[in-house]
This record gives structure tokens, C-alpha cells and sequence, in this order.
């Protein structure tokens, strides 16, 4: 009896380790599959419930964690989908705000650009892209965790690649460069600046502005320079009192930062950046979406 107690507690105590070893990497493939950190930690807190639960040997903790929290990942999107298609305005991401290393260079693979392209795809060809082009998991495990054939999950992922090739990042920013960047914008949206804003945004830039239906926000995509010009003159024009400027951040792999709109609305604003210039600004209002952020 005590040798059965003994190698019950050795087991138990050998899931958290091994549990504790991967969460983070759990975490990371929940939220590029579900793009909520909420549900992500949802996902990984009830992929520790099951991992406890596991009696048998497991020959690979990565792999057999790995399949449990993509299956439930993939249970989620059924209804993740059918609430984005009422959702009110345009949906992003929650943003995963992180310190600004100026040392380093900004070269995430997975952005805010390409998680709204992933959204296209279906939820197998999102899965098998997600774990063998971002994560490196062998064709043949993602066969097992997607319980298809190899040949089946190679076209998966040859087709979400074609449909996503545009949105990945080709190119590398300083992140000190870019947070000049960030801070510059800022100040010239701030102070509706026509000169400095149309130096730094692209002729080809896009506003996403996601309030959920729940705080004030763009109710569709602005594309343009013109249309985004008029739109911060006329802001900073009508506001009653300028926005506030908290921190710069690092958002989703992209330069951004976290700020209070002119009524006092906590956002965060994350920005595409090309060759220098401003090519997509990601705001994020809904408050249901910053709860984990902190201000």
C-alpha cells in the first residue's frame, strides 16, 4: 500500500513538472488558435484537468499536451465563429501587450496582420498551419492530433499557407525604431498634425477599431490616407480633452501602445509597420477584451 501511495504521489508530482515545463507553450498555440487570452487560459487550465487525470504512461508530454489542447481549442471555435458572425463592428484579437525591448528586433511570427488572416481559414487548416509552420510539429503528429491522414493534413497546411502568405511578416523593425514610431504617432494623431501624420502613414493604410458594440468605435474598416486624415483631424478637432498616452508597448509582435481615448476609454493601439511607414493601426476598446491588460 505504501509503495502504490508512494508511486501515486511520484506520478502526480511528475504531471506538474511536466505540465509547468509546457503551460507556456500551451498557452501561446491556445491564443493563436482562439485569438482570446481568456479562452486560453480556459483551454490550458482544463488541458491540466485531463493531463491529471492521465493514469497511463505517456512517452511524450509535448505531443500528448499538445494534441489535448488543440482538440479543445478546436471544440471552441465552433461557437467562437458563430459569435464573431454577429459580432458589431470589426473584430480583433485581444492583444497580448508585452514590455518594449529596445535591444531586441520585433520579428514575431504570428501578428495581429496575420491572426486576422488566419481567420479565413477553416479551423483544421488554421490548426495544422498554427502547429507545423509557427510551432514545428512534425506532418505526421499533426496527422495524430487532427486525426487525419498525413497526406490530408499536408494539403491542409499547403492551403492555409497560400491563403495567409500575404499577411506574414517579411520584413524585421528595430524595436527602438519602432517605438519612435509608436510615440510619433501618437503625438501627431493627438494633435490632428496633417504634415507629420502623412509622413508616417502608407497611402494604402487601414484603421481596424474593435469596441464590440460596447464603447464607441469604427463601425468598419477606414482604408486610405485621405479618409484617415480627415478622420484624426476631425477627432482632435472634437475632443474635449486630449487622449493620454500610458505606455508604449509591444502588442501582438507589433509596436504599439496603451492609452486613454479622449473620453476616458482605455484602449490599445497596435501598428503595422513597412518600410518606415504605418501600413495598419489596430485599436482595441472593447472593454470585455482588456481586462488582462494593465493600465
Amino acid at each position: 500500500m505504501a509503495a502504490e501511495a508512494s508511486a501515486g504521489v511520484s506520478l502526480g508530482g511528475q504531471r506538474i513538472v511536466e505540465f509547468t515545463l509546457e503551460r507556456k507553450r500551451l498557452l501561446r498555440l491556445s491564443y493563436r488558435m482562439l485569438g482570446s487570452i481568456t479562452e486560453a487560459e480556459d483551454v490550458v487550465q482544463d488541458a491540466w484537468l485531463r493531463w491529471a487525470r492521465v493514469e497511463d504512461e505517456v512517452r511524450t508530454s509535448t505531443a500528448y499536451l499538445t494534441r489535448i489542447v488543440t482538440r479543445l481549442c478546436l471544440d471552441r471555435m465552433k461557437s467562437a465563429r458563430a459569435r464573431r458572425e454577429i459580432y458589431v463592428g470589426p473584430w480583433l484579437p485581444e492583444p497580448l501587450v508585452e514590455p518594449v525591448d529596445t535591444h531586441e528586433t520585433i520579428t514575431d511570427d504570428v501578428t495581429v496582420t496575420l491572426m486576422l488572416a488566419l481567420e479565413r481559414l477553416s479551423p483544421l487548416e488554421r490548426a495544422a498551419f498554427l502547429l507545423h509552420d509557427v510551432f514545428d510539429v512534425a506532418l505526421t503528429e499533426v496527422a495524430v492530433v487532427l486525426d487525419r491522414e498525413p497526406a490530408a493534413v499536408r494539403q491542409l497546411a499547403s492551403r492555409a499557407r497560400k491563403n495567409v502568405q500575404d499577411a506574414r511578416p517579411r520584413y524585421s523593425v528595430r524595436a527602438a525604431e519602432a517605438d519612435r514610431i509608436a510615440r510619433a504617432f501618437f503625438a501627431a494623431s493627438r494633435d490632428g498634425d496633417i504634415t507629420a501624420l502623412s509622413a508616417l502613414l502608407a497611402r494604402d493604410v487601414e484603421i481596424h477599431s474593435d469596441g464590440g458594440g460596447k464603447v464607441l468605435a469604427f463601425r468598419k474598416v477606414i482604408r486610405g490616407l485621405e479618409r484617415a486624415l480627415r478622420l484624426f483631424v476631425s477627432a482632435q478637432r472634437k475632443a474635449a480633452t486630449p487622449p493620454i498616452l500610458l505606455r508604449t508597448a509591444t502588442i501582438d509582435g507589433l509596436s504599439g501602445y496603451v492609452s486613454l481615448d479622449p473620453n476616458g476609454v482605455f484602449q490599445t493601439t497596435a501598428l503595422g509597420i513597412r518600410d518606415g511607414k504605418i501600413f495598419a493601426i489596430y485599436i482595441v476598446k472593447n472593454p470585455d477584451k482588456l481586462r488582462h491588460v494593465d493600465v
